[in-house]
């Protein structure tokens, strides 16, 4: 009995010794690269011995490449709701987006709890033409829930080759039953600016989003309307609607504000430590009239498109209509990965000029305007779903240091009134409307 139990001693120290043995010679880059315990890579010794075990004992072949993306996946998750990686196709189509050409099924969607839901809708897109509509939620797409689905699958699963086809059943605030509609997959080409002259001259510009093209959109759509105002006198103010745009890239927004201010800084992003990475700053040349203006901002107004209002707000440039944007003041920079794939990471808090903090906090407006119809019915959302909403969001930071003009401003919230003037655009859009009328204030004080 001894000697059985001696003999089961020294195999499980054989055991040992062996496993020891064979851990540096299949491992021991990692063995050389972890020189103490207090190194933060000591675990990959664990990750290493885990992802051996599946490879040697799972009951089917695994595939290793799949396998280490489910990894590096899981541990980006467990940073902020906007690091994600991405594989090969996921990062081609990401890359798509911000040419502002690609195809899939022309909508924008988010997430609200836990259900995908549609934020807008493009012109003339194969969604448009099936009727969905903004608020619509996802029930299912193709024979996959879309309850608690994460967006990037849900991008995957709708985009496909030109031509085919993706059924999906959405829910509709009102409606008991689902609606199922069929989907054709196109190329979408999207339009970041839409512009036209209003009465009085005002030159209305709503930016859906920034992308690469969005600052000469911008600037091709403010000539044009400077143009066919020109007999009458020129432009006499300017709405930019930034309503449920989700953002994009930095540097055009960096631009966009650019085209309204003459000096100053416009964002300034701070990393790990409150340490400075950059400080983006107008230039005087190329700055537009200094046109009496107002931005349209409502809970979907996110990111790059905050980066805008913020800036233009706190130079007192223009004053801000609609209600609290989202609130996602982090920037993330693409670290691209030798295999074709893809890190997006957040490295750092931006700021507007005051020195804000817009994380989980948002841009409240000058004048607060909830989306009404002109009965007098609120259609907006008091609880709508914000940057503050996501699961492991970045915590907001503590009011602006001293010296900032945050809270020099008292917010007005305007009650459903309308003039009824013959011809008045936005007759189904109160908030525009609104915003309309706040500039023919601004204009007639100047004047």
């Amino acid at each position: 009995m001894a000697k059985s139990c001696q003999r089961k001693r020294r195999s499980v120290s054989l055991l040992w010794v062996l496993a020891l043995a064979v851990g540096p010679l299949c491992f021991g880059a990692v063995a050389v690269a972890v020189p103490t315990e207090a190194s933060p890579y000591h675990s990959l010794g664990i990750f290493a011995r885990a992802l051996a075990h599946i490879e040697m004992s799972y009951v089917e072949v695994s595939d290793s490449e799949a396998l280490v993306y489910g990894a590096i996946r899981g541990m980006v998750e467990t940073l902020d709701p906007h690091s994600t990686f991405m594989d090969p196709e996921e990062y081609r189509i990401l890359s798509s987006d911000t040419e502002g050409r690609f195809g899939g099924v022309g909508i924008e969607i988010n997430v609200r709890d836990g259900w995908l839901t549609v934020v807008s809708v493009f012109d003339s897109g194969p969604a448009a033409r099936a009727g969905v509509r903004p608020g619509d939620r996802f029930l299912s797409i193709g024979d996959r829930s879309a309850r608690d689905m994460r967006i990037d699958e849900a991008v995957r699963l709708m985009r496909g080759e030109l031509g085919t086809t993706v059924m999906a059943r959405l829910r509709r605030e009102g409606q008991e039953q689902a609606i199922e509609v069929e989907l054709t997959r196109e190329v979408i080409a999207v339009r970041a600016v839409e512009a036209r002259l209003i009465p009085d001259r005002i030159a209305y510009v709503r930016l859906r989003s920034f992308q690469e093209t969005t600052t000469s959109e911008l600037r091709a759509a403010l000539d044009l309307c400077a143009s066919e105002a020109a007999a009458g006198g020129g432009i006499v103010g300017v709405v930019l609607d930034l309503r449920q745009n989700p953002g994009g890239l930095l540097d055009e927004a960096v631009l966009v504000s650019d085209e309204f201010l003459s000096e100053g800084v416009i964002v300034s992003t701070r990393g790990r430590g409150d340490r400075l990475l950059e400080e983006a700053r107008a230039r005087s040349g190329g700055t537009r009239p200094d046109w009496p203006m107002v931005v349209v901002v409502d809970e979907f107004t996110a990111s790059a498109a905050e980066i805008v209002a913020g800036a233009l707000q706190d130079h007192h440039r223009a004053a801000i209509v609609g209600t609290r944007t989202f609130g996602k003041g982090s920037v993330q920079n693409i670290i691209e990965l030798s295999d074709g794939s893809a890190l997006k990471l957040t490295i750092a808090r931006y700021y507007t000029p005051s020195g804000r903090s817009i994380q989980a906090r948002g841009i409240d407006p000058d004048v607060v305007v909830e989306q009404l119809n002109f009965e007098g019915g609120d259609t907006g959302d008091s609880e709508a779903f914000r940057e503050e909403s996501l699961e492991g969001h970045l915590p907001g930071e503590s009011p602006a240091p001293p010296g900032s003009t945050e809270g020099a401003r008292g917010a007005v919230r305007t009650g459903p009134v309308r003039d009824g003037r013959p011809g008045e655009p936005f007759p189904d859009d109160y908030q525009a409307f609104m915003a309309v009328q706040t500039l023919r204030a601004l204009i007639a004080a100047r004047r």
